[in-house]
């Protein structure tokens, strides 16, 4: 029967694992054949001791746990920086005094904090005052009906949304809208607005990317705007 054989003598190679599992004091009485034994390294043809192979195994997995946690910092000084970011656009918001200001300082600051290359908003059922504002106009009832309908933010490629077109309004901006993020603006269970990134990049709101800051840059655009909402809406 050959040397590699998984059963010798009505012993298995699983017999022998669980015994020096159970037995860890074998080696301890043992101890020549830690020298002994020697086995094929990862690393190339050459045979290593079973203690040098040990130190590689451990050595592998020392470096795997330090790319871990090199991509957890990576992550975290991501996540800081956007938290810093979303900080500065609320204290812009707070410091215009100006209500019908907001709207447009809202995705100027957006733009400029995250750069965006292209962002729109439509609010709907605002005060009297404020029904003249470009950004009070073209919202359809289609829009509406699909902004209400939107229970996290939306992100996915451009296939034709009618709110697409709100970010070439006007301005150059810098090529077809290719992916965009639609962030509902609510108040209570009321929605009263949309707010909309977009990018001529495919890939910068995919279907599958996380929207928890998003979901803040909402709460936070919900809270300013629902000043500018007319008396009976609010």
């Amino acid at each position: 029967m050959s040397a590699n054989s998984g059963h010798l003598g009505g012993i298995t190679e699983a017999d022998i694992a669980h015994f020096l599992a159970n037995n860890p004091a074998f080696f301890e009485r043992h101890a020549e054949l830690l020298a002994s034994i020697t086995l094929t390294s990862p690393h190339g043809q050459r045979a290593v001791s079973l203690q040098e192979r040990q130190m590689e195994m451990l050595r592998e997995r020392i470096k795997g746990l330090e790319m871990r946690i090199v991509e957890m910092i990576r992550h975290g000084q991501e996540n800081l920086a956007i938290a810093d970011r979303i900080h500065r656009t609320t204290r812009r918001l707070l410091l215009t005094t100006d209500a019908a200001l907001l709207p447009t300082r809202l995705v100027e600051t957006l733009k400029h904090e995250f750069l965006i290359p292209q962002a729109g908003i439509r609010l709907w059922g605002v005060a009297p005052e404020h029904e003249a504002q470009a950004w009070a106009q073209g919202a359809s009832d289609d829009v509406r009906t699909f902004a209400a309908s939107l229970t996290l933010p939306f992100c996915g490629a451009n296939s034709g949304f009618e709110a697409a077109r709100w970010l070439t309004e006007g301005e150059a901006a810098g090529g077809p809208v290719a992916s965009l993020a639609m962030l509902p603006l609510r108040q209570g269970d009321a929605c009263f607005g949309l707010l909309v990134l977009g990018s001529p990049d495919p890939t910068r709101y995919a279907a599958d990317m996380g929207t928890d800051f998003l979901a803040r840059i909402a709460e936070v655009a919900s809270a300013a705007l629902s000043r500018l909402r007319a008396p009976a809406a609010a």
